[in-house]
């Protein structure tokens, strides 16, 4: 079926904040009480306490490992690799899987402790998505996990420690001051060793004049091109010096433990840049560790930050170009709460374009992919091994962005021709697995209701199995679209 939104009926207030917002429909939801107050229903979930976290209460999330004893098992492991490869031990070799994409016969296997660490916060992340009701704090959560994006490509040690960043960095700040979230990312190890900030030295510094070393900008870049101001909001090359020269020290001790305990973040003096800085305009006198968090807490506060993530926000949630006024009003909530993200939330949620704009957007793989879990429950085997697959083989790999600029989110991103056969291919896997098919028409109006066109009635009405006719249902443009 095509994707054309041409004659696409006025969407339906459930299905807005189903899809729109949230992860998309389960068969228990009922649309029409979710009309009745589409976003009232959206409210309430910002109303629980702690609806982000995902914490080791629960005896599913037992197992689950702190960034730091994650990172210190990744250090224990690649010593133990090293040791036999000294050795001349011979590499054990495993097959291709969605842990390790890999040819066998190039590549020794994928670390079982990395691997392992990696697969069960999968599986918490999925399950928190496949919950949630009706899933606007995940997608929240979605969106900064990707604004501030880390990639387990980059070294054994962020496969093991990705999943614990967006517990411990983006979660508990979804609802809370963007300041908050913003310090507590970049304070994090596996953001400073991502954007390499352990091979930052100040020139002038102790450690600078003893080993000739000097500054990576690759943090300091990102921050304010990436993170918080955007490109083009006025900042120049010698900011960017300037800023990597206050970022200097921070950095994640290392397996010896010189600096601290192994795998948390640590502040080096004898690495920082020593003496003032100017950013933007302003001059930051010398103070350590201090002189980088005041230069943040004022970026978070920028009128351009307000601009650029207000852009992002409607962007994500609305169309790839966004109204204007939509945008101005996202700016104006977050310049006058000072980036109160959960006031954020709310402005997107009472933005009239939210309920009048037809659905554009094309979701993404994870949206899709969640929407598809959520429409027909999960597996019972195999998981979260078959999800990963599906996400990898659409192109966004959890937790694996191409770059530190993140995941695109625009839909044209996601509509090739190749990526639309594999959508369709999906569609079918999971009919095939599905352990109890409804009736598809029943799911038709839980899952896409009044808007489904006379097309996709008359396919699913003709649809030779139960089996197929889900297919068509989880292949649908209706079901695409958000």
């Amino acid at each position: 079926m095509a994707l054309s939104v041409s004659n696409v009926a006025p969407p339906d207030p459930a299905l807005v904040a189903l899809n729109r917002f949230g992860l998309g429909a389960r068969p228990a939801d009922d649309p029409g009480k979710i009309a009745a107050d589409a976003r009232g229903y959206l409210r309430a979930e910002l109303k629980q306490q702690d609806i982000a976290l995902i914490t080791a209460d629960d005896s599913k999330n037992a197992g689950l490992l702190d960034s730091t004893a994650a990172i210190q098992a990744s250090m224990a492991a690649a010593a133990e690799r090293k040791a036999a490869r000294e050795n001349k031990a011979a590499p054990v070799m495993q097959p291709a899987t969605a842990d390790n994409p890999t040819d066998a016969k190039d590549k020794p296997a994928v670390p079982p402790v990395e691997a392992d660490i990696y697969r069960d916060e999968a599986q918490a992340r999925f399950d928190k998505a496949l919950a949630a009701a009706p899933g606007f704090v995940e997608r929240l959560v979605g969106f900064w996990s990707n604004h501030f994006c880390i990639s387990i490509a980059k070294a054994q040690i962020v496969r093991a420690c990705a999943g614990a960043f967006e517990r411990e960095a983006i979660r508990p700040f979804v609802l809370g001051r963007f300041a908050d979230m913003l310090l507590a990312v970049e304070h994090h190890p596996a953001m400073l060793f991502y954007l390499d900030n352990q091979q930052s030295i100040g020139p002038d510094s102790r450690a600078g004049k003893r080993r000739g070393r000097g500054l990576n900008e690759n943090l300091a870049r990102e921050i304010l091109e990436l993170h918080t101001l955007g490109v083009g909001s006025g900042y120049a090359q010698a900011d960017v010096t300037s800023f990597a020269g206050m970022l200097t020290g921070w950095t994640m001790a290392g397996r010896e433990g010189r600096l601290g305990e192994p795998g948390t973040f640590v502040f080096n003096a004898n690495a920082h840049q020593p003496g003032e800085a100017v950013l933007l305009g302003k001059t930051y006198p010398a103070g350590g560790m201090g002189q980088a968090e005041a230069a943040l807490n004022d970026i978070a506060r920028h009128p351009a930050t307000a601009r650029h993530i207000a852009t992002k926000l409607a962007r994500h949630f609305l169309a790839d170009d966004p109204p204007a006024a939509a945008v101005d009003r996202l700016a104006e909530v977050f310049a006058k709460t000072d980036g109160d993200l959960r006031a954020l939330a709310l402005a997107l949620i009472d933005l009239p374009e939210a309920w009048s704009m037809p659905p554009t957007k094309l979701r993404s793989p994870f949206d899709y992919v969640s929407a598809v879990r959520r429409a027909i429950g999960p597996a019972a085997d195999n998981e979260p091994q078959r999800t990963l697959r599906w996400l990898r083989a659409l192109g966004e790999p959890l937790w694996q962005p191409p770059g530190p600029n993140g995941f695109s989110d625009r839909s044209d991103s996601w509509a090739s021709a190749e990526g639309l056969k594999t959508r369709l291919d999906i569609a079918w896997q999971a009919a095939k697995q599905a352990s109890d098919i409804g009736n598809p028409d029943d799911m038709l109006s839980t899952v896409i209701g009044a808007s489904a066109s006379a097309e996709t009635r008359e396919a699913i009405a003709r649809a030779e199995s139960r089996q197929q006719g889900l297919a068509l249902l989880l292949m649908a443009p209706e079901f695409q679209r958000r």
